[in-house]
């Protein structure tokens, strides 16, 4: 039953996690320019993302235009697009894989090694999804704050981290969370899973087919002896012929004679 509610526990978080990994791809507020030294024109926002350069005028227009080539991006901004798109991709094919292997869903019946396996993989791939959210936004991160000390530049071509960074390591621990939870509530051993007995109202039974009959082989007849019966000396009023019975006691007729 514990189980069962950290797996709603984790599938919860990585969706959550592929909610925040989606928008934080979506959004174009990845480099944000920073106002500093005799930069004060503060009327005018630039925004760069991963799609997109949008322009912000005095809190109220924004305009947006798309990138026109892909290889006059910079290196980094060309790997965050590929590791984002696959990390929405992990995160949502192991999501879709978790509702399988949920204790609460039905879809694999009485085979709870085979549930346990397929949440196993569905965090496996969530830990994945981590990975690819983590590594673009840590190092666009780092390369923002690499040009924001460097000398060489001037304070127009600075910039500062945005809201989407923030986003995406959000993104990213919730994912590590979720996965954590798939995998670590379902790693047991075969001796602790055999002694657990699950058992269904709703079970099929299964009528076995009748064996064949298996033909008798002969067995050797073994004779027992049997115990000779003593015969006993029977007293009687009438007189016998018949004196082939030894006895230690005397009869009625020996002790007439006998007087």
């Amino acid at each position: 039953m514990a189980n069962a509610a950290l797996e709603i526990v984790g599938l919860i978080l990585t969706l959550i996690g592929l909610i925040g990994t989606a928008a934080s791809t979506g959004m174009p507020m990845w480099r944000v320019t920073a106002f500093i030294g005799e930069n004060i024109i503060v009327f005018e926002t630039r925004y760069e993302g991963l799609w997109m350069n949008c322009f912000r005028q005095a809190d109220i227009r924004m305009q947006c235009k798309v990138y026109d080539s892909l290889l006059a991006l910079p290196s980094d901004l060309q790997a965050a697009r590929g590791l984002m798109c696959c990390a929405l991709a992990l995160g949502g094919l192991g999501l879709l894989i978790s509702l399988v292997g949920l204790q609460c869903t039905s879809c694999i019946e009485n085979n709870d090694k085979a549930k346990r396996l397929v949440l196993i993989i569905a965090g496996v791939m969530v830990l994945c999804a981590c990975i690819c959210v983590i590594i673009p936004v840590s190092w666009t991160g780092h390369v923002i704050i690499r040009d924001f000390y460097n000398p060489l530049l001037i304070d127009a071509q600075r910039r500062e981290l945005g809201e989407a960074l923030y986003i995406g390591w959000v993104a990213s621990a919730f994912f590590f969370v979720g996965g954590c939870m798939f995998v670590c509530c379902n790693l047991q051993s075969d001796d602790k899973d055999s002694e657990r007995y699950m058992y269904s109202r709703a079970s099929d039974y299964m009528a076995y087919p009748p064996q064949p009959p298996q033909p008798l082989q002969p067995q050797q007849l073994v004779f027992l002896p049997q115990p000779q019966l003593q015969p006993q000396p029977v007293l009687s009023r009438h007189p016998s012929n018949n004196y082939s019975y030894p006895s230690r006691y005397p009869s009625v007729r020996s002790a007439v004679a006998y007087l």
